[in-house]
C-alpha cells in the first residue's frame, strides 16, 4: 500500500485541481493492480484463472441451454449451431460477469479496508472502484477471447467493434454506481452482500442472457428492455460484435440514462454516509 501512495504522489508541476485528479488516477490504478496480483498470488495459472472462470461457465450455459433445452437463436443471420451459440451466449456473459463480480465485491469493499478508512488523507470515494474496475479488466481477457473465437470459426470482425468503449461506458456507471449505493450501506448493515448475491441470481434469470429475447411475451418485452439495462448492455454487446449492426440504439440510450441515474445516487449516498465509517468501523 505505501507503494501506491508512492507511486500515485508522482505528479508535480500542475495546477492544484490537476495535480490532485492526477494523484486520485495514479493512486486507483496503482490499487487495481495491486488488488489483481494479490487475487491470485501463488497460484501456476495466475490472472488466466478469471477466463477459464468464463469459459467453465460458457460450456455449462450452452450444454443445457443449446443441447439440451434446444434454446434457438433469433433470426439475426446467425448460422444455427451449438458453435454460433456458445459465441451469443458468451457474448451476453462477458458484460454480466463484470457487472455481479464487481458490485458483490464492491459491497465488501469498505468493511475489508477498515484500516485505509481511518486515514485522515485517504480519498474513500476509490474503494468501491478498485474491485469494480478489476472485475471489468477480468473480463476483458473473455471478450479478446470471444473477438479471437469469431474471427477463427468466421473470418470475420465487424466494424462495430469500434462501439464498445461507449457500451463500457454504461456498463461502467451502472456498477460503479450499484457499487458505491451497497458499500455504503454494507457499513451499517453487514447482511447486504448475501442479499445482493440473492437479488443478482433473480436478476440473472430476468434478463435475456441465457435464452433470446423473443421467448419473453411480447407485453413484458419491452418492460424488460427499458427498465433492466443489463438486457440492452448485453444485446449491444451482441450486436456490435457479432451482428455488425446496433439494432437497439433506443434501449442503449435508456440503459445509459438509468446507469447515470444510478451512479449519481450511488455515490450520493456513499459521499453522505462516508463521514460515519470510521465511527461504525
Amino acid at each position: 500500500m505505501k507503494g501506491a501512495f508512492r507511486k500515485a504522489g508522482k505528479v508535480h508541476n500542475l495546477p492544484a485541481f490537476e495535480r490532485e485528479w492526477g494523484f486520485k488516477l495514479n493512486l486507483l490504478s496503482s490499487l487495481v493492480r495491486r488488488d489483481l496480483e494479490a487475487r491470485y498470488k501463488g497460484s501456476v495459472l495466475g490472472n488466466l484463472w478469471p477466463l477459464l472462470n468464463q469459459l467453465s461457465q460458457l460450456l455449462i450455459y450452452t450444454y443445457v441451454f443449446s443441447i439440451i433445452l434446444k434454446v434457438k437463436l433469433p433470426e439475426q443471420g446467425l448460422p444455427e449451431n451449438s458453435l454460433t451459440f456458445g459465441l451469443w451466449l458468451f457474448a451476453g456473459l462477458v458484460p454480466w460477469i463484470a457487472f455481479t463480480s464487481g458490485t458483490i465485491q464492491a459491497a465488501n469493499s469498505v468493511v475489508a479496508q477498515a484500516n485505509l478508512v481511518k486515514k485522515v488523507v485517504f480519498p474513500l470515494a476509490l474503494l468501491p472502484l478498485v474491485p469494480v474496475l478489476s472485475a471489468f479488466v477480468e473480463s476483458s481477457f473473455g471478450l479478446m477471447a470471444l473477438i479471437a473465437l469469431l474471427a477463427i470459426s468466421s473470418d470475420t470482425l465487424h466494424a462495430t467493434l469500434c462501439l464498445l468503449p461507449l457500451v463500457w461506458v454504461t456498463q461502467l456507471l451502472l456498477t460503479a454506481g450499484l457499487g458505491y449505493l451497497v458499500a455504503g450501506f454494507t457499513v451499517f448493515l453487514r447482511d447486504i452482500p448475501q442479499t445482493l448475491t440473492v437479488i443478482l441470481n433473480l436478476w440473472f434469470y430476468l434478463t435475456p442472457i441465457c435464452y433470446p429475447a423473443n421467448v419473453i411475451p411480447e407485453q413484458w418485452r419491452g418492460w424488460v428492455f427499458w427498465l433492466n439495462p443489463l438486457a440492452a448492455i448485453a444485446e449491444i454487446y451482441r450486436d456490435a460484435i457479432l451482428v455488425g449492426e446496433i439494432q437497439h440504439w433506443g434501449e442503449w440510450g435508456v440503459a445509459f440514462a438509468i446507469a447515470l441515474a444510478v451512479f449519481a445516487v450511488g455515490f450520493w449516498s456513499y459521499k453522505k454516509l462516508r463521514h460515519a465509517f470510521a465511527d461504525v468501523l
